[in-house]
């Protein structure tokens, strides 16, 4: 860890050990023909898209799936040619970017299909796309569900032109409830609308290529769902949404990333001495404070304010004031010896003791995928194994 200490006041660690280790985890449930579409949107969860993905290839996964045009093509400029399905919304501005880099687009409505492939016959080109089939989540993709199927819209993508439509997935909106029989039997539903779109595009004539469903709590709780893919996203960050939620199948998850920071001062003061901004926070005895140089910028949120503890010397302290825009202060009066640059664990682990990113996503009230997905860009990530 010293140079961690030397080189940065705050960072992120990523152990790709555990990256490594959460990839075979996911292999071992699923059925062996199901290969993996791994999402690396957001920067893979704030773990830095770009490695992460050269750590998938090097366990032979060549298949990844982003947001946007802008996080396919930092993928594509740091050489990660393999194939790349977007989830989102390109807007026809960029149309030429999918051509011209060899990208996959998911196509989010009949409309939207026909405007790319409008787009696509005045280039004289084909672009690579997915079917994606609305079965319940109310998001994107072409309504089928029961009273509101219309499969015509899909037939009709399948036959324009200009379109390579190599697949067609559909995506879970309750596959993380395994205890709630109503939302069990609307996750069953979303199975069934999906196979019988399938088979109906099948009647029709339609080969529709490549088959995915599952995201990571749909493998988890649907393993035995036999397509060609699935895609795991949170799940390989060694945490699910929320660790309390109740699985159907036991998965050792390896926490992959740990925030980390330095103390930049330690200073004695009084009883009845006020705290950062204010003045929330009063001493009620002398007490030994210590800056922390991280704040709310670099994702330590100030709703973090009088809940969150930290480890130092493997003891836990409490997060003591108002977090501010890059420095957090806590109480270590009851830790001996604490100087500047010791290292302080935000989530993580200190000795025998550990802070999950789950304690803080409950502080929060949101899930561990908001949580990882706050930790700003200005922090450096840091890969060990």
């Amino acid at each position: 860890m010293k140079m961690l200490e030397d080189t940065s006041r705050a960072w992120v660690l990523v152990h790709l050990d555990a990256l490594r280790h959460n990839v075979e985890e996911v292999r071992r449930l699923l059925p062996e023909k199901t290969n993996l579409i791994v999402v690396v949107k957001a920067n893979m969860y704030g773990l830095g898209a770009v490695r992460c993905v050269k750590e998938f290839q090097k366990m032979g996964i060549d298949f990844f799936a982003v947001s946007s045009i802008d996080e396919a093509l930092q993928l594509r400029e740091n050489g990660i040619y393999d194939d790349i399905l977007i989830l989102g919304y390109t807007p026809p501005v960029h149309f030429h970017y999918l051509i011209e880099y060899d990208l996959i687009q998911t196509l989010l409505s009949y409309e939207y299909a026909v405007e790319l492939d409008a787009y696509a016959k005045t280039q004289n080109a084909y672009v690579r796309c997915n079917a994606k089939a609305d079965t319940g989540m109310g998001r994107v993709g072409v309504r089928c569900v029961e009273n509101d199927y219309h499969i015509e819209e899909l037939i009709k993508i399948y036959q324009l032109t200009n379109l390579k439509v190599e697949g067609m997935f559909s995506h879970f909106s309750v596959s993380d409830e395994v205890e709630d029989e109503k939302q069990i039997l609307y996750t069953n539903q979303q199975i069934k609308q999906f196979e019988q779109v399938e088979q109906d595009l099948r009647n029709a004539g339609i080969d529709p290529g490549y088959l995915h469903l599952q995201n990571s709590l749909g493998i988890i709780n649907y393993p035995q769902l036999c397509y060609d893919f699935a895609r795991p996203g949170i799940i390989l960050c060694g945490v699910s949404s929320d660790e309390n939620m109740p699985m159907r199948q036991q998965i050792d998850l390896w926490p992959v990333l740990e925030l980390k920071a330095n103390v930049s001062r330690v200073k004695e003061v009084p009883a009845h001495a006020s705290i950062s901004y204010g003045r929330n926070f009063e001493t009620d005895k002398p007490s030994r404070i210590a800056t922390v140089s991280i704040g709310y910028a670099d994702g330590y949120s100030r709703n973090l304010n009088g809940l969150a503890r930290v480890l130092i010397h493997g003891e836990y302290a409490p997060v003591v004031g108002n977090i501010c825009m890059d420095q957090c202060m806590i109480d270590v009066t009851h830790i001996p010896d604490v100087k500047e640059g010791d290292v302080v664990t935000l989530v993580g682990k200190d000795g025998d003791r550990a802070l999950s990113l789950d304690e803080m996503s409950h502080h929060l009230k949101t899930i561990n995928n908001a949580t990882l997905c706050l930790f700003s860009a200005r922090l450096p990530r840091i890969y060990v194994k």
